[in-house]
């Protein structure tokens, strides 16, 4: 895992200035301390920052290779570099080094661009083809690893965060209005915006090329639902079952310690247990939990599982002093305030497993894969309704809705936003429906009053933005649409938190569920299968149910990764919030209506999210633009 920058100039002639290359990649040594490179051309300069996993003294990059035909500054892990060495090998590529750098160079050398369909792994990179004189960049599938980049018709530059891009005279930070609508009312950004006006990210799937002052942007990939007509769940399970010994498999290849992230739900304890059969010794386990507030707190199922793989275990409570001391720290890390308060425990638990370990693997992804949050239920009923009504629907298919009441104990205190839901505009426009839904629970209507006004953008409306991303997928299934949506933009929110929080503390996170064969082959089932009579998870647990614990399968308390930011606001950090958002600084910079602020704080329920979204906002400004 690395830390990439480049400079490429429109005008080739105009050379590149390896200071200010050097500068830039140093601002991203926290991502790979390792090692250190820069290889400037005239126009051309590459930077990268090494942490080192697979042949740790032949990697070094920029590297090259061919007589120095191409040049590549590389993020990621290519998963199948052996496999694909040895099929290199045999056509008579040459190779120097053990590392999977240089398999990537030796696939574009062989295949061009479309080297991309070979890799299975998680990747960014910019290559530079000399005979070409093109720019090739591309991230991989499903967007695990990050790629930002600035193009002014003259000036192309790119990075793995925002923050080395920044240290480019010509690149100012500015708000983007229109990434920051999108941000208070989804906690992301749609498309590839980002909050820094400029500041562009390429979209999961996605590659681009430079080539005589023209650039081109293409997707490569993208998720189809096939909806197998031949699909029998006996064979999908033994097929799944194999996909996710192999995902696991491939992603404990490393010549450094490899541990796991344990929350002790469904997804990280059947990676776990995968990986504890497979790795050679004793497998390490990290897990999180609030020794204050124990309805937040699942170590007991972590321990469970750890206990029962026979792991080492590790686990960290923090307070909330940590989240005082850290919270501006944290969002200079994330580089925009994404994804809410998940990014606190994420960060201790990274700094825990970075103790012990430099690989982990995580079991993001498994609730967009497999229907596992409780919103899809809200589409399952409603089409289940609608078949019992008008006799048709195909989501449901022959379900009726006394099949599915067995399976809605995991609802929880869903309940009453379910009745809301239900109760406005039933069996319309579902993009506005599911828009509706996800804004009920992301944000509270304060952050319209409390946000100054010519902040708003002109022109722009997230929930148009979101209805056309809705609408994209070449589906008529409720179900289809909302597992796309969110795998293309929430899980990316997801990532970014992901890839952020390990890489503060240089450590490697591998995703084994996001293999994209497992995604093909899962999206590939119908909806009616993948979210059988409205069960969670229901593929995934017919896959699992031999390797994981009973108590872990029969869980009905799914909790995410939660955190208690409403009783700390209220109590223990409440002085720390009004230090922050009522103080003299945050007046000056007059973004906030401070009388709404003061109202909201002093209210009796302030609204937690609300309160994380003011706090990380004023930090965000703190950290970029004072």
């Amino acid at each position: 895992m690395c830390g990439i920058a480049g400079i490429v100039h429109a005008n080739l002639r105009e050379p590149v200035n390896a200071e200010l290359i050097e500068q830039m990649t140093r601002k991203l040594q926290h991502r790979g301390p390792d090692d250190f490179g820069v290889w400037v051309e005239g126009g051309v300069g590459l930077g990268h920052q090494r942490l080192s996993i697979i042949d740790l003294t032949g990697g070094h990059q920029p590297m090259a290779v061919n007589d120095e035909a191409f040049w590549v500054t590389y993020n990621g892990e290519i998963y199948n570099y052996l496999e694909l060495r040895s099929a290199l090998a045999e056509n008579g590529h040459r190779f120097q080094t053990q590392c999977d750098t240089e398999v990537l160079l030796q696939m574009y050398a062989a295949h061009g661009q479309d080297c991309l369909k070979g890799l299975n792994g998680m990747f960014a990179f910019g290559l530079w083809d000399v005979r070409e004189q093109r720019l090739f960049a591309a991230r991989d599938r499903l967007g695990i690893k990050p790629f930002y980049y600035y193009w002014d018709g003259q000036l192309f530059a790119f990075a793995s965060e925002p923050k080395a891009l920044l240290e480019h005279p010509r690149i100012a930070a500015e708000v983007d209005r229109d990434a920051l609508e999108d941000y208070l009312n989804l906690q992301y950004c749609l498309g590839d915006k980002t909050l820094f006006k400029g500041i562009r990210r390429l979209l999961p799937g996605h590659c681009l090329s430079l080539q005589d002052g023209h650039l081109q942007v293409r997707q490569y990939w993208d998720i189809n639902f096939a909806n197998d007509t031949n699909f029998a769940l006996g064979g999908f399970t033994e097929e799944l079952q194999d996909l996710l010994r192999d995902a696991v498999k491939l992603r404990l290849r490393s010549d450094v310690p490899v541990g796991a992230h344990l929350s002790g739900g469904l997804d990280s304890s059947a990676i776990s247990c995968l990986a504890a059969e497979q790795l050679p010794g004793r497998l390490q386990v990290f897990t999180c939990g609030f020794k204050d507030a124990g309805r937040y707190d699942e170590t007991r199922y972590a321990k469970l599982v750890s206990e029962h793989i026979g792991a080492a275990y590790h686990e960290y409570f923090p307070s909330a002093q940590d989240l005082a001391d850290t919270f501006e720290k944290l969002v200079y890390w994330l580089d925009e305030p994404v994804a809410g308060a998940a990014v606190f425990p994420q960060y201790f638990l990274s700094r825990l497993a970075s103790e012990n370990v430099k690989v982990v693997l995580g079991g993001q992804g498994g609730d967009e894969l497999f229907c596992g949050y409780a919103r899809y239920l809200v589409g399952y009923l409603e089409s289940c309704l609608q078949r019992s009504i008008y006799g048709t629907a195909p989501m449901a298919g022959s379900v009726r809705l006394e099949d599915i009441a067995p399976n809605l104990d995991y609802l929880g205190g869903y309940e009453p936003m379910m009745q809301h839901f239900f109760a406005d505009g039933l069996f319309t426009d579902p993009a506005d429906r599911y828009y509706r839904l996800l804004l009920s629970t992301r944000r509270s209507q304060e952050m319209d009053d409390i946000l100054r006004p010519d902040l708003k953008p002109a022109g722009y409306s997230t929930h148009e933005a979101f209805r056309e991303a809705f609408m994209a997928p070449e589906t008529d299934d409720l179900i289809d649409r909302m597992t796309y949506m969110d795998t293309k933009d929430h899980l990316q929110s997801l990532l970014h938190l992901e890839d952020r929080t390990s890489m503060a503390v240089s450590l490697e996170s591998r995703l084994p569920l996001l293999d994209h064969r497992i995604v093909e082959k899962t999206f590939a089932v119908p909806a009616s299968a993948r979210f059988a009579a409205g069960k969670p998870k229901f593929l995934l647990r017919q896959a699992i149910a031999d390797w994981v614990p009973a108590p872990i399968m029969d869980r009905s308390d799914k909790m995410g990764f939660p955190v208690p930011i409403f009783e700390w606001f209220q109590g223990a950090l409440r002085p720390y919030v009004e230090e922050v958002l009522l103080g003299q600084r945050t007046a000056q910079r007059g973004i906030f209506n401070m009388v709404a602020v003061e109202r909201c704080l002093r209210s009796e329920k302030p609204f937690g999210r609300t309160v994380w979204g003011l706090m990380s906002l004023e930090l965000w400004f703190r950290n970029f633009f004072d």
